[in-house]
């Protein structure tokens, strides 16, 4: 973990509620994908933890979806502001190919997914199917980009108007029975992606105090005992995550 300040580069709106924000500084302590930033907003007085979509040596880019007052702020910054973070927070996935595997996020759930797909295909591994699920049309984001890196993009919008209608799981049903599944979204996604696979590694959401290990507020329980998700995870394998 390191506290170091970074410069807005980019702020772009992706839907009416998500942003994307390209922030310059020293990114040295990430070193997986599924690693989360915890940010502070001037004038809030907790730090918001966002998963890190992507990075460079000088630069990360983080996709906001607006819930709250703080993530309100973030997405409203100017470029050239300036922002206090901790980096490196967390545990991501591993970057093995896996034969089956396949990529799942719900909505914002799909950013740190992008960073996973990214380094999967810079390691020689083919590019993995992505299938991303949406509220609607107008909340789809990202396909382009998942496309390009050559996943095999597979959209469901639960009101049916872009790609398929319904929910991820209806997406994955015109595949191959997968057998390993890097997903990350909402739990009731992660319970019903969950038992269509044999194996995986979950994402999983929490309200989060501190964001290292500190407060002990985002803890879980696990056959291994109580697992903070902030340090102990994010990421999870699916044998280690009862509730799912």
């Amino acid at each position: 973990m390191k506290q170091t300040q970074f410069l807005v580069e980019s702020n772009r709106p992706l839907t009416r509620d998500v942003f994307e924000l390209v922030l310059a500084g020293d990114t040295s302590e990430f070193s997986a994908p599924g690693q989360f930033a915890e940010i502070s907003v001037p004038g809030l007085f907790l730090r918001r933890p966002i998963s890190v979509c992507d990075w460079t040596a000088s630069s990360m880019t983080l996709l906001v979806k607006v819930v709250g007052q703080g993530t309100a702020a973030l997405g409203s910054m100017a470029q050239g502001a300036s922002l206090d973070i901790l980096t490196g927070l967390g545990n991501g996935f591993e970057c093995a190919s896996r034969n089956g595997a396949v990529l799942v996020g719900g909505g914002i759930g799909i950013a740190p997914l992008y960073g996973l797909a990214k380094r999967l295909v810079a390691q020689g591994a083919a590019a993995p199917v992505a299938i991303l699920g949406f509220r609607s049309a107008a909340d789809v984001f990202y396909a382009d980009e998942f496309a390009a890196l050559g996943c095999d993009v597979r959209i469901a919008t639960e009101d049916g108007s872009f790609g398929t209608k319904g929910f991820v799981t209806d997406a994955m049903a015109a595949l191959p029975e997968p057998v390993y599944a890097y997903a990350c979204g909402p739990m009731p996604m992660l319970r019903a992606v969950a038992a269509r696979v044999a194996d995986g590694e979950f994402s999983l959401e929490a309200r989060m105090g501190c964001g290292f290990g500190a407060c002990m507020g985002c803890t879980i329980e696990t056959p291994s005992g109580p697992r903070r998700v902030c340090v102990d995870g994010p990421v999870f394998r699916l044998r280690d995550v009862p509730r799912l």
